[in-house]
């Protein structure tokens, strides 16, 4: 199987003002091109020519790992962004969201601070645990929360690429902008596809 680099699902600059179309052309095009194209070489020939990501990053170990995580993670953070978004946690999600976390509000402060407690480069993830209930979780680097059998429903991508472009070392700021960006009616699905 050969992996390939997914089209965004909206426009270069439709992110703008809160990501720019600098940015992404870079996380996009150079960043995330590069894990895929490392993958395909580091598949060649292997037991894992034919599996799929998940398999990959399951049970692959060092750059293999890394690339397919960093691949997948990235697919799974663009496909999650929607341009001129307006529509926010509501219904049976918002439910749910208070059941886990007390408030929407509180949800998000708590989100917020995870990107801030993050050292170095990764991920912070909200996920879907074994009891059902939601959390949010963080991991360095390539770190997926597929791993330990977790359901990934949301990520922001901490890397600098994400964001040094356009917030230098405003984490907030970026992480602020990034929120008025997420499709919570997709992630409400991935919730209601998990359970």
């Amino acid at each position: 199987m050969k992996f390939e680099l997914p089209r965004l699902p909206f426009e270069i600059n439709a992110l703008e003002p809160y990501i720019s179309g600098k940015t992404l052309e870079y996380h996009h095009k150079k960043h995330y091109q590069v894990y895929v194209t490392n993958l395909n070489k580091l598949i060649k020939g292997t037991k894992f020519e034919d599996k799929d990501f998940e398999t990959i990053i399951k049970v692959a170990e060092g750059p293999l790992f890394n690339n397919a995580a960093l691949a997948w993670s990235h697919a799974f953070y663009f496909s999650a962004l929607k341009p001129g978004n307006n529509n926010i946690i509501k219904g049976p999600f918002l439910d749910a969201v208070k059941g886990c976390f007390g408030s929407a509000r509180f949800f998000k402060e708590t989100f917020a601070k995870s990107t801030l407690a993050l050292l170095g480069s990764g991920w912070v993830w909200l996920v879907l645990n074994s009891k059902g209930s939601m959390e949010i979780i963080n991991e360095n680097n390539a770190g997926n929360p597929l791993r330990r059998g977790l359901t990934p429903l949301l990520t922001c991508d901490m890397w600098e690429h994400a964001y040094y472009l356009d917030y230098q070392n405003r984490i907030s700021d970026y992480v602020e902008a990034y929120w008025k960006l997420i499709d919570w009616e997709l992630i409400e699905k991935r919730y209601n596809d998990a359970r």
